[in-house]
């Protein structure tokens, strides 16, 4: 409890930071959930042959999870908060609308025909009559979904929007329990702060006869949640309208701590070299994700590596010689995408199967081949995204003719600790992961040499470098400044001594002094 309330007091500028970022996205999603469900609802009771495929369509919507649905997004509006709230709006529509419809259509048919009786129109019927009654059960279903609102928005962080989503998956990537429970608890209390908010909104709604509190009370507590919740929105646009005025840069990352550090890096060089402002869009969730986003123009720049655009993007066959595999991609990279690399950092990521030390000298396992052998007797637990890339398991087995006897896909350092709690037996790795070094593991060496290199290097929109050609100089100053026994040492920083990516990236920098120390 010391250590969680100790790193509290540390994080609380960033904690804070990103509870506003959360409460900003969430009330933008609540509020266009409104804006559109409400009428929606309205639609389809009066509308009889909408109601079905209406209804039909958002039950469908609502059956997609999640992650699809941001990555189906991803293409057609790009990273962000915009993807973000627009995932969050689709998935708070159906309680809105089905309640809406609801409590319209069971009102009493008497009360109508009596209106009918008096002359209202249908719109004044709707207005006056229907509304009113209907409201306490239309607010049932904004509360529900204002609630699940504020738990979905923790996906932004998958695609650089920011919010506590980032404390919770930073913190499943490098084993800290701390950082889970900053962002996981924040949000806990959000969804409950929101949810007492909008059951008091229900309970001032109800119509005259449902409630015990005075009218006068009611209107006077209502217009102030409506008074705060305006209040939200409209610093959030003012805020999101003049960060979109002083951005320049874009600079992107992946979401695991070696590309938080060098995000951190290339941004904190940009900004020290020279007079532009960087807009950090760091904690994308995946190598495809950020090359979407810079072949969009989402992001400007980012950290790539050799194998991951000649397998995975080009679809080229594997170069095993670094130089080779650089300068095949280079012209690649610039006549079909209009992309720059720049000069290599120095160090090879390339992927590693590990294994704990006691497993190894029970088998004598030195080299991948040696896991071959006995793999029947092994579970394996690799990264998703390593089941199902060529210069991932598919080629691997084939190369080394492994047959686990299971294959349990985690992501991130969950498959760490299932090594660790001897759930499975071996797993796959990065080869300057620092998590490598804290729990002491056995890297079997590659043997066949089946992984291809992957060198790092900045990889940068070329209008952007024709634009501020002062780039090129600033970023190639991390130049073989990185080698692959460095950059274990600066993930092994973050990931198990619970430093941050910003001051491990900083201090590094002014150790070498690349960026002035103020």
């Amino acid at each position: 409890m010391a250590n969680f309330i100790q790193f509290i007091i540390s994080k609380h500028k960033e904690i804070l930071h990103l509870l506003l970022q959360h409460i900003t996205l969430t009330s933008f999603s609540i509020f266009l959930s409104i804006l559109i469900g409400v009428p929606l609802g309205i639609l389809i009771g009066k509308i009889k042959p909408l109601r079905k495929p209406i209804l039909a369509f958002i039950n469908l919507i609502q059956a997609i999870p999640s992650m699809a649905l941001l990555g189906l997004l991803i293409p057609f509006i790009g990273i962000g908060s915009i993807p973000a709230i627009m995932m969050v709006v689709i998935y708070s529509l159906l309680p809105i609308v089905k309640n809406t419809y609801t409590g319209l259509n069971n009102i009493d048919a008497n009360i109508l025909e009596a209106a009918e009786a008096m002359g209202l129109t249908p719109l004044q019927t709707l207005k006056i009559i229907q509304m009113p009654l209907a409201l306490p059960m239309i607010m049932a279903g904004i509360r529900i979904s204002a609630v699940t609102s504020v738990g979905l928005m923790t996906l932004a962080a998958f695609i650089g929007a920011g919010g506590l989503g980032y404390l919770i998956f930073s913190g499943i990537q490098t084993v800290n329990n701390n950082m889970i429970l900053a962002g996981a608890i924040p949000a806990a209390i959000l969804a409950l702060i929101v949810d007492y908010i909008f059951g008091k909104i229900e309970v001032f709604v109800s119509p005259k006869g449902c409630s015990s509190i005075p009218n006068k009370k009611k209107s006077i507590v209502f217009n102030i949640l409506l008074l705060v919740l305006a209040g939200i929105i409209i610093f959030s646009v003012a805020n999101n309208f003049s960060k979109g005025h002083k951005k320049n840069i874009v600079v992107g990352s992946l979401n695991f701590s070696e590309q938080l550090i060098l995000g951190n890096m290339i941004s904190d060089l940009i900004e020290d070299h020279t007079d532009l402002n960087v807009d950090r869009k760091l904690n994308l969730s995946g190598s495809s994700i950020a090359f979407s986003a810079i072949n969009t123009g989402e992001i400007d720049m980012y950290v790539e590596y050799t194998g991951d655009l000649l397998i995975n993007v080009l679809k080229d066959p594997i170069i095993h010689d670094p130089k080779k595999a650089y300068e095949h991609i280079k012209p690649e990279m610039e006549n079909k995408y209009n992309l720059t690399l720049l000069e290599p950092l120095g160090f090879n990521n390339t992927y590693t199967i590990a294994t704990r030390k006691d497993i190894a000298e029970k088998y004598n396992l030195n080299t991948i081949s040696d896991l071959a052998k006995i793999s029947n007797k092994l579970v394996f637990s690799p990264t998703m995204i390593f089941v199902n890339r060529p210069d991932g398991l598919v080629g691997l087995s084939k190369v080394y003719n492994l047959k686990f006897q299971d294959v349990k896909p985690m992501d991130g350092s969950l498959r760490y600790s299932a090594l660790n709690n001897d759930n499975s037996q071996a797993i796959d790795a990065f080869s300057t992961e620092g998590l490598l070094k804290a729990f002491n593991l056995k890297v079997l060496k590659d043997d066949k040499q089946f992984f291809p290199p992957y060198n790092a290097f900045p990889l940068i929109r070329k209008e952007t470098l024709e634009k501020y050609p002062e780039l090129k100089d600033t970023l190639n100053l991390l130049t073989n400044k990185l080698n692959n026994e460095t950059m274990i040492e600066l993930n092994y920083k973050v990931d198990q001594l619970g430093e941050s990516p910003e001051k491990v990236a900083k201090d590094y920098l002014m150790s070498q002094k690349l960026i002035s120390s103020n």
